[in-house]
């Protein structure tokens, strides 16, 4: 996978990990994380709760792992790297988050319509 396509792919998953995780719990804590792809180094600053930033971490590190090239999505996969148990959880999470920022388009839209 591209430096491009690794940076999209961690970007959503900060997007929709952050979504679900302020909706969901609490003690949130702010915390900078650095990734290294192909000698590029990427920091984002992550404001999850303790179990999110785990399970983060666990998708991070996945990602910097694939072994395609050109990475298929995860649930069509012929060589999963998700521990069955983890990917559930974090299935949950992107099903979550995917939804609340569909409904969240359409709410815009419907808006616009009548202003």
């Amino acid at each position: 996978m591209t430096t491009e396509k690794f940076e999209i792919e961690i970007n959503t998953l900060k997007k929709f990990f952050e979504l679900y995780c302020k909706d969901k719990h609490e003690n949130l804590v702010d915390k900078e994380i650095t990734l290294e792809y192909k000698d590029k180094k990427f920091t984002m600053n992550l404001c999850l709760c303790p179990t999110c930033h785990d399970a983060i971490s666990y998708s991070h590190q996945r990602l910097i792992e694939c072994q395609h090239d050109i990475k298929p999505r995860c649930r069509t996969c012929p060589t999963p790297c998700y521990e069955k148990p983890r990917w559930k959880n974090i299935a949950k999470v992107m099903k979550y988050a995917a939804i609340k920022l569909s409904l969240t388009k359409v709410k815009k839209r419907i808006k616009s319509l009548f202003s």
